[in-house]
């Protein structure tokens, strides 16, 4: 299974939840501005990157498209929580925990959107604070001399999804 685009991890903000998202990094900085609005953006997309490698989540919706191998059984889709799958010749389904699912006995490329919010706003607070926290982190320590404040760990962990097995799907 490789995924193609949209990958957990790979964030980039539209422009109005940059502006939201800037905001919110401002505000942790208690600035009314900062020197780089650019360079705090990256931070930001960086930091809800690794919220989303660390929560196990896609956490703002986008589509992903995956390659997957043909398989006599379900095989979950590699990215989650899953909204829709775009089924073209193959059957689909979102179980209760919105993991995506495909059957195909061929190799196959699927289409689907997942995502726990459609914006930034959208987004459980801590989560948002967990991002501007990271975000105002790294932007005031470029050089990676301090670590990272432990609230921001604390904050995501209550929407840390970790599998212990091969999920199984009937």
């Amino acid at each position: 299974m490789t995924i193609v685009t949209g990958e957990p991890g790979a964030v980039t903000l539209g422009a109005a939840d940059r502006a939201l998202a800037l905001a919110a990094v401002r505000a942790e900085l208690r600035a009314a501005t900062v020197d780089d609005d650019a360079l705090a953006i990256a931070f930001v997309e960086a930091a809800l990157g690794l919220a989303e490698q660390f929560t196990g989540r896609v956490l703002i919706v986008r589509d992903v498209v995956a390659d997957l191998d043909g398989a006599v059984g379900w095989q979950a889709l590699p990215a989650a929580p899953v909204r829709a799958i775009a089924a073209n010749g193959f059957a689909v389904d979102i179980d209760a925990d919105a993991t995506g699912w495909v059957k195909s006995a061929t190799a196959v490329r699927v289409t689907f959107t997942a995502g726990l919010a459609s914006g930034w706003t959208g987004l459980p607070a801590p989560l948002r604070q967990g991002v501007a926290m990271l975000a105002a982190h790294l932007f005031t320590d470029r050089a990676g001399s301090a670590p990272v404040p432990a609230a921001v760990s604390a904050l995501w962990r209550p929407y840390r999804s970790v599998r212990l097995a091969q999920a199984a799907h009937a």
